[in-house]
């Protein structure tokens, strides 16, 4: 018997519309006994099939889109045809930018839901984060075998949204043997990788070509760069001129791997510019404020504040906060560039932050610049969701 959920009447709007989410109030009766990560069809509240789906019985995302072709079969072809049409659109990007690393499958934007892969060298790392994924996962291992030969493969499904589907973490290498730590290239800049501890799958490949902009800002500049992890914006800083450059972050083997990239790119001498601190980023801030100190580029990429809605106010006012008291530090036509991860902050919401932050410190600043996750991190048309990342270039008045 075939599995089916059927949904209330007008409720398949969005899946008209291409969009890959069906939510639990959305379903009006399922067909059969589906068990979690099952391949089921969806119907209207008519009969009309809709879409093929992977089914979550645990999550509010009840179900999430494989394919809207009602012939497609979600078997070891449909996964190496998606695989190869992930790298097909990045080919042109590819052969623009100088870097070994980037995101292969941007999960829904890719019409792969729930999965996220990231290449860095010879090494491809994914994230499977629904049971539709984990359900399949020897076939995406394969299909990645098959498209890169001779890769290792490693997983890193170790982050709590997981728990939503009623998914362990799991953190395990499938083809071959990881290194310890793999060194990617990006923009003529030697950057080393923590594939088994690192933020996310190893590495904020996002921020690529905000790390650029920044750099290009940089020449004779005092530099603060705040939530500075691995310290690939200070290389990018350091490459672009900065007179000196303050990398800020509470994780001492971040710092540690920070000052091994600047070993990997740069003489004593322009290493001698960088300096660490280990030190809480909000406390530091105030600390600088009492000591009258000033830097003419400020960079603020702090992690992800907030979770979910309900967390939305108190992360506004951490936005603000830091925000805040940067435009205090900053000199007159200096730069901050600062960032939210935050997928539940809108564009407009960080825009109005970040005023508010300036209002607060009696500062004029303009926006010279919005900033954006680089472009392999693709957003498809149907699937706004998958913008998270934005941030802004300001420049301060005096």
């Amino acid at each position: 018997m075939k599995t089916a959920i059927v949904l209330h009447p007008e409720r398949e709007k969005s899946l008209k519309r291409k969009h890959p989410w069906i939510f639990e109030g959305a379903i009006a009766n399922v067909i059969g006994n589906p068990h979690s990560g099952a391949t089921i069809d969806v119907l209207a509240d008519n009969g009309e099939w809709l879409a093929r789906a992977a089914y979550s019985p645990e999550s509010q995302i009840r179900a999430r889109v494989w394919t809207f072709e009602q012939d497609c079969v979600i078997d070891d072809g449909f996964f190496k045809r998606k695989l190869q049409q992930a790298l097909d659109v990045r080919k042109d990007w590819l052969s623009r930018n100088d870097t070994d690393a980037y995101r292969l499958i941007a999960s829904e934007s890719d019409g792969l839901p729930g999965i996220t892969i990231d290449k860095y060298a010879n090494v491809l790392v994914m994230q499977l984060l629904s049971t539709g994924a984990e359900k399949h996962k020897s076939k995406i291992v394969n299909a990645l075998s098959s498209l890169f030969p001779g890769h290792i493969i490693h997983e890193r499904s170790d982050v709590d949204v997981r728990k939503k589907e009623g998914l362990e973490p799991i953190i395990q290498t499938h083809v071959g043997e990881l290194p310890n730590d793999v060194v990617i290239h990006e923009n003529g800049l030697k950057i080393k990788v923590d594939l088994i501890a690192g933020h996310k799958t190893g590495f904020y490949l996002d921020q690529r070509k905000n790390r650029a902009i920044t750099g290009a800002l940089c020449k004779g500049k005092r530099v603060l760069n705040c939530f500075s992890y691995t310290g690939t914006f200070s290389l990018y800083a350091l490459k672009g001129g900065a007179e000196s450059v303050v990398n800020v972050d509470v994780s001492e083997s971040a710092l540690n791997t920070s000052k091994a990239n600047l070993a990997l790119n740069f003489d004593e001498t322009s290493q001698a510019k960088v300096s660490h601190v280990k030190e809480d980023v909000f406390e530091l801030l105030r600390r600088y404020k009492e000591q009258g100190m000033k830097f003419d580029v400020i960079v603020m990429d702090p992690p992800k504040f907030v979770e979910n809605k309900w967390h939305l106010v108190r992360a506004a006012r951490g936005y603000k906060d830091i925000n805040r008291i940067a435009c205090e530090l900053l000199s007159d036509n200096g730069y901050l560039v600062t960032f939210s991860c935050s997928g539940l902050v809108s564009q407009d919401l960080f825009n109005k932050i970040v005023a508010d932050a300036a209002l607060d410190a009696n500062t004029y600043l303009n926006y010279v610049q919005k900033l954006e996750q680089d472009s392999d991190h693709m957003i498809a048309s149907y699937f706004p969701e998958g913008a998270y990342l934005k941030g802004l270039v300001c420049v301060k008045r005096p």
